[in-house]
Parts: C-alpha cells; structure tokens; sequence
C-alpha cells in the first residue's frame, strides 16, 4: 500500500491502533448512555502499518454510502453520525433504533456482497455494549480458509495481504468510476 509520498507520516504502529480502539469503545460507551439504542462501528481491515490513504478512503465511502442507504431504505431511526478519520484508518460510528439483530443482517449482507465487502470491519453492539458476533467465519482474502485460522498461524505476509487489499480497492475505484 506504499501509494503515500511520505508514507512515514501515516504509519501506524500497536501502540497507537490499541489507543485509538480504546478511545473508540469510550466513545462507544458514550453513545449507548445517551442513546440507549444499538450502535454500528465500520472500519476497514487494513493489514500493515498504514490504515488510511486516498484509495483506502474511496473504499470506506463505498462502504458508508451502501451501508447508510440500506439503513436509509429500512427506515431505521438513526440517532447520531459521528466520522472519524486519523492515521489510525477510518471510523463511522452510528447510534440506531433497530434491534441489533436486524442490524448484524444488514452488516453481513453488505460484508458479503462482494470482495469490497471482505474489507469491510462493521461491528453491531447491542444497547447492552454487547457485540453481537456473526454465525460464521469470514474466508481469508488470499486463500479459501477462515481469515482467523490464517491470521494466527501468519499464513500469509503483510506485504501479500497489502497487495490483495490493494487490488480490491483498485478493482472497487475502477468499478465506480
């Protein structure tokens, strides 16, 4: 993803992806007491160290439109938008009264409506602060195995997992245009 021209200014290392996520549950738990109602996280799964470029962003606004239209077309009361875009990638977080079952139906239909969708991080927590989990596994983006068994056994490098995200961010703008 080296598509940066100081791409030592967007690297991101543990540290700081660990700080922002628990800035985002934070915010999350902020939310949920004021709301009360369920919340929608989207992020993008970016493997390496940079979480956010241009191309990166055309594929988060593909995924914030598809997913505001089909929340938009079920009539569901949305509370509060709040977008968030630092180095650490790009974050849309939604407080939404629907339950979080009709919600995880439309996260996962739009996870697995193409390989755009593979990249597609859309966490569904009910009014609890409970995540809701998915049924199934989702496949790796190199090989037909579960994402999770590859991840662990560090299947794949970074720099192929880059490239085959990088492919489906270009084949996405290609198709968009």
């Amino acid at each position: 993803m080296n598509e940066n021209s100081d791409s030592n200014v967007n690297l991101v290392n543990l540290n700081e992806m660990l700080e922002r996520r628990e800035a985002r549950a934070n915010f999350q738990d902020e939310l949920l007491r004021k709301y009360h109602d369920t919340i929608i996280s989207f992020t993008m799964n970016i493997p390496g160290p940079i979480k956010t470029s241009k191309l990166i962003r055309s594929g988060f606004e593909i995924g914030k439109r598809n997913l505001l239209e089909k929340l938009h077309a079920q009539n569901f009361q949305i509370n509060a938008i709040f977008e968030i875009h630092e180095k650490t990638g790009d974050e849309l977080l939604l407080s939404i009264k629907a339950t979080d079952d009709e919600l995880k139906r439309i996260a996962i239909s739009i996870e697995e409506q193409n390989d755009l969708g593979r990249l597609f991080d859309i966490d569904v927590i009910n009014s609890r602060g409970e995540k809701i989990s998915r049924d199934n596994f989702r496949k790796c983006l190199i090989c037909d195995k579960q994402a999770q068994e590859c991840a662990r056994s560090r299947t794949h490098s970074v720099s192929e997992m880059q490239d085959a995200v990088r492919k489906i961010l270009e084949n996405a703008a290609i198709i968009i245009k």
